[in-house]
């Protein structure tokens, strides 16, 4: 096996590993955005959860059909990283529920 072969098989290796873990984040935020209450959203000044939850099914989508370098894939990642950083947080703190952390 010569170099340019390894360089070969880790970069393919370094793109599954991208789109598997955009994969799951897009799947976790898809599910997590399904299961809120539909007034929740516009709350906390966000849009609604209909839009929220087309855009990370469609996000989610593009990842696991195109991969995560994909152009429209980068946008989806970018859709879901908005999602975790700003909405979630948001929406769980004005229903009191907490994901990932205990109380």
């Amino acid at each position: 096996m010569n170099v340019l072969s390894f360089m070969g098989y880790a970069q393919s290796l370094v793109l599954l590993l991208l789109t598997v873990v955009a994969g799951v984040a897009a799947a976790v935020s898809l599910v997590h955005a399904a299961l809120q209450r539909p007034d929740a959203f516009p709350a906390v000044d966000r849009q609604s959860k209909v839009i929220w939850v087309s855009i990370l099914a469609a996000a989610t989508a593009f990842i696991w059909l195109f991969g995560a370098i994909f152009f429209i894939s980068i946008l989806g990642i970018v859709a879901v990283i908005v999602y975790i950083v700003d909405v979630r947080p948001r929406v769980d703190s004005i229903q009191n529920q907490s994901w990932f952390r205990k109380r």
